[in-house]
């Protein structure tokens, strides 16, 4: 695999999901870690959003609520750069009617080297490091020069003619 390095700015744009079992427990996060993440560009799932908003006073983009298409909006925001950090509350114990996007969400971060947080004791460490506070080089695999390899080894392939 042929990897690329993709530059995380110093104001990262965050992504903040929790399920419904977990939400409080994001928001008190939230408000611990507020002056931390008043410096950053926060994105959230539409419940969570409008919970964290008022909660903390700081601006969040909502997208749809999970079961709607909001964890599909933030994997879709990863694919295209425009997510650098995954903070993701999930229900462990509790199945979920949109569990395949969960499940979809969470593989998409790990594709793309998102640095994530499922519980609040990772969130910390995260949410503490010393590459919060500056531009940070992290490295992806190259999906273009992939795609491109695939493309032409499907383009040498000649198919049987029909008659």
């Amino acid at each position: 695999m042929v990897y690329k390095t993709i530059t995380m700015p110093a104001q990262k744009h965050i992504a903040l999901v929790a399920h419904d079992a977990q939400k409080t427990n994001l928001l008190e996060w939230a408000k611990f870690n507020r002056g931390t993440l008043v410096g950053h560009e926060l994105w959230a799932t539409g419940t969570t959003g409008a919970l964290l908003e008022p909660a903390t006073g700081l601006t969040v983009n909502k997208l749809y609520s999970g079961p709607l298409g909001g964890d599909q909006q933030v994997g879709a925001m990863i694919v295209e750069g425009k997510i650098d950090f995954l903070i993701f509350f999930w229900d462990p114990l509790e199945a979920q009617p949109h569990d395949p996007d969960v499940k979809a969400l969470l593989r998409m971060a790990s594709v793309w080297n998102v640095p994530t947080a499922c519980d609040r004791a990772t969130a910390d460490f995260l949410i503490s490091s010393p590459l919060m506070h500056g531009s940070y080089e992290r490295r992806v695999p190259d999906y273009e020069a992939y795609r491109r390899a695939r493309n032409a080894t499907e383009a040498a392939i000649v198919l049987p003619k029909t008659s």
